[in-house]
Parts: structure tokens; C-alpha cells; sequence
């Protein structure tokens, strides 16, 4: 069994104007950074907990939310591209306001959650399940009996959910995907357990309820 800490990466302005980020590789913003660095604080102070190792997205909001836990907690960061988002193809830029009007094909595909279903330029649903499962049950069998960190994406964390919950793809999700939120998750061998979810009490005063991916 491995313990896993994931951690979507801190807000960057494409957040704040609800765009699909995708594999877009957008920085954080000032706000993102300070969330980091509050992270950063919060993980300096669990004195009593150890940490094997930190993984990260290759993706800079991802990556630059992690390197300051790096610092405090002295370990290197091991980027990892099977932590991406969702490549969501010529979706990637849009705001929800225009997905209907501007890429309708492609707006449909990515909200039936039709796992097999195309979307032009960009990873069916099913595939990207396929590469997270796969990734964290990689990184878990590295780290058997150990606790990590991972900072990730909100639409990973989404099929993290999900897994560890028993809840299909198209089935209702009640769980948020808050920016910088801690994520515990069990790992084991086809068996995966929920232990705590959205913690954001480092940054309660300043992290929004956004889950723009």
C-alpha cells in the first residue's frame, strides 16, 4: 500500500476566466504562486510526517506549485507526464461560455463522457482514465509501504475520485477540485481508498471553488 498526497497546482488566470487549459502549458498566477507558498508553510509544519518522494506533472502550474514544497521538505521534484491533464484538443483556450458555439463537435464529445467518444485533437475519455490509472499504479508500486506527494490537475484528481469511490465516469462526482487542495488517497494493487479529500484549510482564505481543467 502506498499513501499518496494529491495535489492539484495553484491558479493561474486561465482558471480565473474559465478556460480549458488541457495540455496548454499556462503559468501560475500571482495568486497561484502565493497559494504555493502557503502550501509550502502548511507542509513545514507536519513536523511528524514523512514524505518519500514528490512527483509532479510536467506541466508548469503543476511543477512550479511543487517546487516550493520541494525546498521546505528537501527532497528533488520527479516530473511525470503521465500527471498531465486531459489533452482536450481544440478545446484547449476556450472559455465555457463559447465551447457550444465556437467547437460544438467537440463540446459534445467532451460532455457526454462517452469514454470511447472522439474529441478532435485530444484524448477520449476513456484513454485519459487509462493513463492516470496506469501512471499512479506505476508510481505506487516504486513506493510500496512509503507516502508521497503528486501535484496534478483537477481533471486527473477527478478520475482519481472516481476510482477510489466506485463512481463510473458518467456518474455524479461530489467531491470538489480546488486549487492547491490536499487529496489523500490509499493505493494498492486494484484497490484504491479515499482517506481525505479537499483539504484547503492552508488557504481558506483565498482559494475559490473553481475546477476549470
Amino acid at each position: 500500500m502506498t499513501e499518496i498526497w494529491f495535489i492539484r497546482h495553484g491558479e493561474t488566470d486561465w482558471n480565473h476566466q474559465r478556460r480549458l487549459q488541457g495540455w496548454q502549458d499556462i503559468p501560475l498566477n500571482d495568486n497561484g504562486r502565493n497559494q504555493a507558498g502557503l502550501l509550502a508553510h502548511r507542509m513545514r509544519q507536519l513536523d511528524d510526517t514523512r514524505f518519500a518522494a514528490i512527483y509532479s506533472s510536467d506541466l508548469q502550474r503543476a511543477l512550479h506549485t511543487a517546487e516550493p514544497v520541494s525546498a521546505v521538505l528537501d527532497l528533488r521534484v520527479r516530473t511525470e507526464p503521465g500527471l498531465r491533464e486531459r489533452g482536450f484538443g481544440v478545446l484547449e483556450g476556450l472559455d465555457y461560455d463559447s465551447l457550444d458555439t465556437k467547437a460544438p463537435e467537440a463540446a459534445a464529445a467532451w460532455k457526454s463522457r462517452d469514454p470511447l467518444r472522439a474529441l478532435e485533437g485530444g484524448e477520449t475519455l476513456g484513454q485519459f482514465q487509462s493513463r492516470i490509472i496506469a501512471t499512479v499504479e506505476d508510481i505506487a508500486a516504486r513506493h510500496d509501504g512509503e507516502r508521497i506527494l503528486a501535484f496534478t490537475h483537477g481533471g486527473v484528481l477527478d478520475i482519481i475520485w472516481r476510482h477510489a469511490s466506485g463512481v463510473p465516469l458518467n456518474g455524479p462526482r461530489d467531491a470538489a477540485l480546488l486549487n492547491v487542495s490536499i487529496n489523500r488517497v490509499e493505493v494498492a494493487p486494484r484497490q484504491w481508498r479515499v482517506i481525505d479529500w479537499g483539504d484547503v484549510s492552508h488557504v481558506l482564505d483565498e482559494v475559490g471553488d473553481d475546477v476549470t481543467p
